[in-house]
Formats: structure tokens, C-alpha cells, sequence
């Protein structure tokens, strides 16, 4: 049940400046993430999808602290995170944990699961060593670990099961909010659903808030209360899940919708036939004008914000809306 903002991003920018190589002194500057506002209400899951290199994982990044911002704010509670520092920053690690797409890497090959599921409680000493230990054996028994793999090393577990070792250590300290970067994407497509299944019996048994990331479509529409998508790292469309799949307001959107396989070979439908790649860097105009069936002239001039469609949607396209009439 969601209740209240947990999350408040505000014109939230970040900028990699890139050397022109051996041969050019000229540099490049990439917006990885430019000028997003967005929300995140407390009780819900927030699914962020998009392209590999829209933002998705740099967004992760800016709201664990793993990277600074160039510009903007994110609040959590009411307060810019960006501001911390010494205890408020541990207190704001404590209650927002990540857990991160690669299984293996993720995990230190030379640590039991039960020394890495409880280092998390020893980093921030919580409890002795005997209630570190309880604590971290409960949490292997709640993401379904048995206590006699306590003592075995990653390499000794499936990726399935090492994602649950992620998972037993993101929960450990009794998080608020949950940022799961491509959690799934490493996994066959059987143990995506356990782990899916997974995750929402954690968010109801816990109290969860979630910000999903994933490029999957369908995971995304398995998990998510509400769906941001990203492009060339910004907000284009946000919506409900119902909304996203039934009304597509934004070309992008219908263009991601359009690349899911259907498990239907008898059902036929019109796709967008979007061509040519994404522009990394624009110099006016909407981000998505070269790939877009329906730009007009406003569209090389003027970069659409992102603005209210009605009571449910935001979208940030001057044809917001009107695609699904020329189909």
C-alpha cells in the first residue's frame, strides 16, 4: 500500500566528459542522466526501463551515493542526500540497500555466504557476534537458503541461489528501500520467476519500497506498481503498469512494446517501424526526433518536458498521446 513520498528527485543531472582520443584534443560530454524529477511513494515498486546506456544504472548509482551528482537533488525522507556525511551518511546506507545484477562478481569468492550476509551488520555494528550470526542465518532461511550452506563459498552455489545470498545481505539490515539494478537479467527464465516471486513476498513480509530496473518488458510488467521510461538519459514517459501496456503515450514506449515477442503465433498486430540509433548527444530538439515516424517541424526545435497527460501519465512528447490514432 503506498502512503507518502519515500523519494524526491529534483532536476537530477550527471555528466562523464570523454577525451577525444590519441589524435583529437576535443572533448565529448555525455549526459548519463540529464535533468530527471521523479518520485518515489513509500509501499510501491517503481520500475525504471529503457535501452542499455539510457541512465538506468547510473540513476542506481547517484541514489546509492556510489556516484556524486553534477547537478540536482535527491531527498530521501526530506532531506538531500548529498548532504551527508559521517553517521547521517551510514544511517541513509542503512536504510537504502542495492542489489546488483552479476551474481558472481558481486559476491567475494573467498568469503562464506554466512561471513557475507553478516558483514553488513559487523560494518555498522549492530548486535554482538552470537545475534550478527542468528540474524544472518534467519535472513538465509527467508530468501529459501538452508543453514547447511552457511559455510560454502560462491562457486558452490547456482546463480539463483547466489542471488539469493544478494538478496539475504541487501535485507539484513532492515532496509526501506530496495534498488534493484537488473536483479533477474543473468538468470534463466525459470529462476527469474522464483526470484521475482521472491522479491514481492519479501516487500509484503518486510514492508518494502522497491525502484526496479530492468530492460525486460515483461519483468517489468510482472513486478511494477508504476513504469519510468528512459531515453538518452531522461524521463520520457511514467505511468502506471496498466497504463504503459494498454496506452502507450510516447513512440519509445511503443517502440519497446512492440519488440517483446508475443507467445501467440496466431496474433497479428501493426508495429512501429522505427529505424536508425539513438543520438548520443542532441544539439536541440527532441532526443528521439531521428528515430520517430511522428516528429514534426516542433520536434528538431524544441525538447518536449516532461508534463502532466492526465491523472495517471506524464510524458515528455509534443504528439503525447496521439500515436495511437495513427496507427
Amino acid at each position: 500500500m503506498m502512503s507518502g513520498t519515500l523519494v524526491e528527485i529534483s532536476q537530477l543531472s550527471k555528466q562523464y566528459t570523454l577525451s577525444g582520443g590519441f589524435f583529437s584534443a576535443q572533448k565529448r560530454i555525455i549526459h548519463a542522466v540529464n535533468h530527471i524529477d521523479l518520485q518515489i511513494f513509500k509501499g510501491e515498486t517503481l520500475g525504471v526501463v529503457g535501452e542499455s546506456g539510457c541512465g538506468k544504472s547510473t540513476l542506481a548509482r547517484l541514489m546509492t551515493r556510489l556516484e556524486k551528482p553534477t547537478g540536482g537533488s535527491i531527498n530521501f525522507k526530506g532531506e538531500n542526500i548529498f548532504s551527508y556525511s559521517g553517521e547521517a551518511l551510514k544511517s541513509y546506507r542503512r536504510g537504502v540497500q542495492i542489489i546488483f545484477q552479476d551474481t558472481y562478481s558481486s559476491l567475494n569468492p573467498r568469503k562464506s555466504a554466512l561471513s557475507m550476509i553478516k558483514e553488513p551488520l559487523t560494518i555498522h555494528r549492530l548486535g554482538s557476534a552470537k545475534e550478527r550470526e542468528a540474524k544472518a542465518l534467519e535472513m538465509m532461511s527467508k530468501v529459501g537458503l538452508k543453514k547447511e550452506q552457511a559455510k560454502r563459498y560462491p562457486h558452490e552455489f547456482s546463480g539463483g541461489q547466489r542471488q539469493r545470498i544478494g538478496i539475504a545481505r541487501a535485507l539484513v539490515l532492515n532496509p526501506e528501500l530496495i534498488i534493484a539494478d537488473e536483479p533477474v537479467s543473468s538468470l534463466d527464465v525459470s529462476i527469474q520467476a522464483q526470484i521475482l516471486n521472491l522479491l514481492l513476498d519479501l516487500k509484503n513480509d518486510f514492508h518494502l519500497t522497491y525502484m526496479f530496473i530492468s530492460h525486460d518488458l515483461n519483468v517489468i510488467r510482472f513486478i511494477s506498481d508504476r513504469i519510468a521510461v528512459m531515453y538518452l538519459g531522461r524521463i520520457v514517459e511514467l505511468t502506471t503498469n496498466e497504463n504503459i501496456y494498454s496506452r502507450p503515450l510516447h513512440p519509445y514506449t511503443r517502440m519497446l512494446l512492440d519488440a517483446v515477442p508475443s507467445c501467440d503465433p496466431r496474433q497479428k498486430k501493426e508495429k512501429m517501424k522505427i529505424k536508425g540509433e539513438a543520438m548520443v548527444e542532441s544539439s536541440q530538439g527532441c532526443s528521439f526526433q531521428n528515430r520517430c515516424l511522428y516528429r514534426k517541424e516542433i520536434c528538431t526545435k524544441e525538447e518536449p518536458p516532461l508534463k502532466k497527460f492526465d491523472e495517471q501519465s506524464y510524458c515528455a512528447c509534443h504528439r503525447a498521446g496521439s500515436i495511437q490514432d495513427m496507427l
